[in-house]
C-alpha cells in the first residue's frame, strides 16, 4: 500500500499555506464563502416558492420543487468537468470562470419569462456553481491532510452552515418588499463581492510541478484511482446517499413548516434554528476530530442518526407529530451532520492527494446527483405527513452505513491513529 491510499500515513500536503501572505482565519473565511455560493442559490430560494407559483399560473404546486432540482443536477454533473480542469490548469482561473457563469445566469433567472426559463436558468446557474464547490475542496486537499484536513472541512462547513440560518430569512425580506426576480439579482452581487475577494487574496495552491495533463489516458486513469480504492470509493458513496437526507430536508422545509405546521413567515426562524445547531456541531466537530479521529466521529454520528431517524419514523407513522415534539427530535438529529458530513468527505478524499481536482468532483458529483434525486423523490411522494420526511432520513442514512462499513471491511470506530 502506498503512502497515498494509506489511511494510516495520509499523504502531506503540496502547497505550504504558512508561506502564503494570506492568514489562515481568512482562508477559511474565503473557502466557506466560496462554498457558501452554492448554499445561497438554494436556501434562499425556499420562501420564493409561493411567490413563484403565482407568477407562473397553472403550475403543480410540487412542480416548483424542480427550481431546486434543476439547479443540482447541473452542479452536480459540471464537478466532473471542473475537478480535472482543474487538475490541469490550476485552481484559480476554473474557478474564475464558474464564478463569471453563476453570476450571467442569476441574472438570467431574473428576466426568466416562464417557468421552463427559469429552470433553464438555474440548471446554468448550477454549473458554473460547481466550480465553486468542486476547486474548494480541492484546496483544502492541497493544503491539508489526515485530522487537519477534517478539522479545516469542519470550519469551513462551520461558516458555511451561517448562510442557511440568513438565507431564507434574506429571501423572506427580498419579496416582502420587492417581487422575487430580486432574489437573483442579491445572488449576483454576492457572487461579484466573492469573486473580487478571491481574485485579489486566493493564492494558487496546484503549483506546475503537481499539475496533469489533460488527456483521456490521464483522466481515465484519475477516475480508475478513484474507483479502485475501496476506501475512498464506498466513503464517497457513504456520503452521497447520506446527503439525500439534507436534499430531503431542503426540498420539504418550506412544506413542512410553512404548511404542514402553518408557520407562515415563521417558517425561516423555525429552518435557521436548526442551522444554526448544525454549524455549532461543525465548530464542535473541528475542535474534537484533532483528538478523536475522523473515523470515531463519523461512524458514532452515522450511527445516532439512523437510530433517532428510525425513532422518529415510529413516532411519526401514528400521524404529525405537535411540532414541540418534532422541533425536538429534528435537534437532536439534524447536528449529527457536523459530526458526519466533514468527516466522511475527508476520509474519501484522504487516499487522492494527488488527483484532488477530480477526486473532489467526482464525489461532488456523486453527492449532488444522488443526494438531489433521493431528495426529489422524498419531496415529490410527500402529501402532508413529516413521516415521508423521516423515513427518507432513515432509509438513506441506513444504506450509508452499509457503504461506511464495506469501505472499513466489517469493522467501526477505527483506531486511536484514524
Amino acid at each position: 500500500m502506498t503512502e497515498e491510499t494509506s489511511p494510516m500515513k495520509p499523504a502531506p500536503p503540496r502547497f505550504d499555506l504558512a508561506q502564503s501572505p494570506i492568514a489562515r482565519p481568512e482562508f477559511i473565511a474565503l473557502l466557506a464563502m466560496l462554498m457558501a455560493l452554492n448554499a445561497l442559490a438554494i436556501d434562499i430560494m425556499l420562501p420564493a416558492f409561493p411567490n413563484i407559483l403565482a407568477s407562473y399560473p397553472g403550475t403543480p404546486d410540487n412542480r416548483v420543487q424542480l427550481v431546486l432540482t434543476a439547479y443540482l443536477i447541473g452542479f452536480g454533473f459540471s464537478q466532473l468537468v471542473f475537478g480535472p480542469i482543474s487538475d490541469r490548469f490550476g485552481r484559480r482561473v476554473p474557478l474564475f470562470v464558474g464564478m463569471g457563469i453563476y453570476m450571467t445566469f442569476a441574472i438570467a433567472g431574473a428576466i426568466a419569462p416562464s417557468l421552463e426559463w427559469l429552470l433553464a436558468a438555474r440548471f446554468v446557474q448550477g454549473v458554473g456553481a460547481a466550480g465553486t464547490r468542486t476547486i474548494a475542496l480541492a484546496i483544502v486537499r492541497d493544503t491539508h491532510s489526515g485530522r487537519a484536513m477534517a478539522s479545516t472541512m469542519s470550519l469551513v462547513l462551520m461558516v458555511f452552515m451561517i448562510v442557511p440560518v440568513l438565507a431564507p430569512s434574506i429571501g423572506q425580506i427580498i419579496i416582502l418588499g420587492r417581487e422575487w426576480q430580486w432574489i437573483f439579482i442579491f445572488m449576483a452581487l454576492c457572487c461579484a463581492i466573492v469573486l473580487v475577494w478571491a481574485g485579489t487574496r486566493m493564492p494558487e495552491t496546484l503549483t506546475l510541478e503537481y499539475r496533469r495533463p489533460l488527456t483521456f489516458a490521464s483522466v481515465g486513469g484519475a477516475f480508475g484511482f478513484i474507483f479502485s480504492n475501496r476506501q475512498s470509493l464506498f466513503y464517497g458513496l457513504g456520503t452521497a446517499f447520506f446527503f439525500g437526507s439534507l436534499f430531503s430536508f431542503l426540498n420539504l422545509a418550506q412544506p413542512v413548516f410553512g404548511e404542514t405546521y402553518q408557520l407562515g413567515v415563521y417558517f425561516p426562524a423555525a429552518f435557521a434554528s436548526l442551522a444554526i445547531l448544525m454549524a455549532v456541531s461543525s465548530f464542535a466537530n473541528s475542535r474534537l476530530v484533532l483528538r478523536l479521529g475522523q473515523r470515531r466521529l463519523a461512524h458514532t454520528g452515522l450511527l445516532a442518526f439512523a437510530t433517532l431517524s428510525a425513532i422518529h419514523v415510529v413516532i411519526a407513522s401514528f400521524g404529525n407529530p405537535p411540532l414541540w415534539l418534532f422541533m425536538g427530535l429534528m435537534a437532536i438529529t439534524m447536528p449529527l451532520f457536523g459530526l458526519i458530513g466533514a468527516n466522511l468527505n475527508s476520509l474519501a478524499m484522504e487516499p487522492m492527494g494527488k488527483i484532488a481536482g477530480t477526486a473532489s468532483s467526482v464525489f461532488g458529483f456523486g453527492q449532488t446527483v444522488i443526494g438531489s434525486l433521493l431528495g426529489a423523490f422524498v419531496g415529490q411522494t410527500f402529501s402532508g405527513q413529516v413521516v415521508t420526511l423521516v423515513a427518507g432520513f432513515a432509509l438513506v442514512s441506513f444504506i450509508a452505513l452499509v457503504f461506511v462499513l464495506i469501505a472499513e471491511g466489517g469493522k467501526l470506530f477505527g483506531t486511536a491513529e484514524s
